[in-house]
């Protein structure tokens, strides 16, 4: 899967000399909390969202610094404040540090990107031309797709024990980590001891990937490693 198959190839974008009204319009008018800005050639040139528009004179939400910080900034705060607050044009509110992705990028350098620099969207580009947008419903969308189907009739307990059990133990840890499974009508029952909750969580993890598993009742509990003796482990 590559970021041409999970993006969205009509993209709603705006102008950088339209206004900072027409953005919120046309944020409201289609349901999106940002989207690209281009010039008269078509490049994306910025991003504009939400997050642009909160700090507006006309809310009454411009940011009020400390004097102490603008002048520890040589004034350079309060005026990019300032022109965020008041200006009416795209241009000046954008931000203009594009992150993009080309069509051949995979899922995970797209998620990488969102993570490195806490953004929702990613525009993806070919040649300098947008051609699609990668936003975070899109990568929900694609787990789903790819997520197995739980509904299929589960086997019998002891069948599923084995499958549960057999996955449990790729976990690199001491066997003591899963000392007991009990699956009584395909809910499974994890018993015995683990050193962190973590791996508590990912043993139950394990077992509810395994198909056919309706449920997982998760009674492994916490132990510190230098405990471990008094439990006779």
């Amino acid at each position: 899967m590559k970021a041409i198959d999970l993006m969205t190839p009509r993209v709603i974008t705006i102008g950088v000399d339209e206004t900072v009204a027409d953005a919120a319009r046309k944020m409201l008018e289609n349901h999106i909390s940002g989207m690209p800005v281009v010039n008269a050639a078509g490049d994306v040139v910025g991003i504009i969202s939400e997050g642009d528009l909160l700090r507006r004179v006309e809310l009454g939400t411009q940011r009020h610094r400390s004097w102490w910080l603008g002048m520890m900034s040589g004034g350079t705060l309060p005026a990019e404040d300032f022109i965020k607050s008041h200006a009416r044009k795209v241009a000046d509110v954008m931000t203009s540090h594009v992150t993009s992705v080309d069509g051949n990028a995979s899922p995970e350098e797209v998620v990488r990107l969102m993570e490195t620099h806490r953004i929702k969207r990613v525009p993806v580009v070919e040649r300098g031309a947008l051609v699609g947008i990668i936003s975070r419903a899109n990568l929900l969308r694609a787990l789903a797709s790819v997520l197995p189907e739980t509904t299929a009739a589960a086997p019998d307990d002891r069948a599923l024990k084995e499958r549960v059990t057999a996955a449990v133990k790729e976990l690199d840890w001491e066997a003591r980590s899963h000392d007991a499974i009990v699956v009584r009508n395909g809910v499974v029952h994890l018993w015995g001891f683990v050193s962190s909750g973590s791996q508590r969580d990912a043993v139950r993890v394990a077992a509810e990937g395994v198909p056919g598993v309706k449920g997982v009742e998760n009674n492994l509990q916490v132990v510190d490693a230098a405990e471990s003796g008094a439990w006779g482990l």
